[in-house]
């Protein structure tokens, strides 16, 4: 799996290009449309996964499905704060294949009630729900600590030594038990 991130937005937002085999998926993305259709290239875009609902994880979803034909996924439980058409709602334990290689959608509400992460091999991308330094804000629409706590404790789980982690924003870093 190839990984490239792109910085887009006011908000530094982390927009992921996963590939496999010429087809990519495009994680979280939340502004700058023509910065990441620029960067696909010769790839089909298959995918365009949401990680939850926030304005700077999916400002450029709509005008990319439009240039390349992506099937937009976001969880289930989002729905009533989405003002655009879904092609796929996706939950707990589902695949989103991508060329030859799997991402598994882990629901991690706490940031969000439809908070995901996207589980693969080697790496995970977590959205808003823990930083290099930290973890995501409760305090807005569909925020809760007790939900994030249980949802850390779940990761904490599910994580190998040294995976690779990709938050919706800065750096990415490696998984210590």
């Amino acid at each position: 799996m190839k990984i490239k991130k792109i910085i887009v937005g006011p908000l530094a937002t982390n927009c992921y290009l996963v590939a496999s085999d010429k087809e990519v998926g495009i994680i979280d993305p939340g502004d700058e449309a023509e910065k990441i259709l620029t960067k696909i290239k010769k790839a089909k875009a298959k995918y365009i996964i949401l990680t939850h609902y926030h304005f700077d994880h999916l400002g450029a979803a709509e005008k990319i499905k439009e240039e390349t034909g992506a099937k937009i996924l976001i969880h289930q439980a989002e729905k009533n704060f989405i003002n655009f058409p879904i092609d796929q709602f996706i939950k707990e334990n589902d695949k989103i294949k991508i060329g030859s290689e799997f991402l598994k959608v882990i629901h991690s509400p706490g940031h969000t009630k439809g908070s995901l992460c996207l589980l693969g091999k080697n790496e995970i991308f977590t959205g808003d729900l823990i930083f290099k330094n930290g973890y995501g804000r409760t305090d807005l629409a569909g925020g809760s600590s007790e939900d994030l706590r249980n949802s850390l404790k779940k990761l904490s789980c599910l994580l190998k030594e040294r995976m690779t982690i990709f938050p919706g924003h800065g750096e990415k870093f490696k998984f210590k038990k």
